[in-house]
């Protein structure tokens, strides 16, 4: 199952509570172009609209091996779901005020999959908190190594 591209700005973001595997439609095209690690991320979001989930501004390139006239690399992308999934999905945002991220896109069974997550928003002082326990956390590892090449 290899992994074609993961959001890191999302995983910085926003706090994800639940993952959720699901189908998108795609050309066959942009399915060369994932294969070829040239997905974006940034800034994208799933949204929803005419009782469906669309996957939005997320950046496609367009495949150098083809000639593709009109290709729009940001277009709207319809993701696959059941009817009670969307629904469950729905109420869960409506209730508790989340918003649903795409985490990172791979490859199962020959199939483009995505996986979307739901999460709330981080605020200033946790995203702070993060930096500084990695920040931390270099510090000890250089100060380790430091004191093993000292030996």
């Amino acid at each position: 199952m290899p992994v074609y591209a993961i959001n890191k700005k999302g995983r910085f973001n926003y706090t994800f509570l639940e993952n959720l595997e699901v189908g998108i439609v795609l050309s066959g095209a942009e399915v060369k172009s994932i294969k070829q690690n040239r997905v974006n991320f940034q800034g994208a979001y799933v949204s929803y609209e005419n009782s469906e989930l669309w996957l939005k501004q997320t950046h496609i390139s367009p495949y150098q091996e083809k000639n593709q006239p009109g290709y729009n690399p940001d277009r709207i992308r319809k993701l696959i779901l059941k009817r009670k999934e969307i629904d469950r999905l729905m109420g869960k945002i409506k209730s508790e005020g989340l918003t649903i991220i795409p985490e990172k896109v791979y490859s199962k069974g020959g199939l483009i999959k995505v996986q979307i997550c739901l999460a709330r928003g981080k605020k200033q002082y946790d995203k702070r908190a993060v930096i500084k326990k990695r920040e931390s956390q270099r510090n000890i590892k250089r100060a380790l190594k430091g004191m093993s090449h000292n030996r």
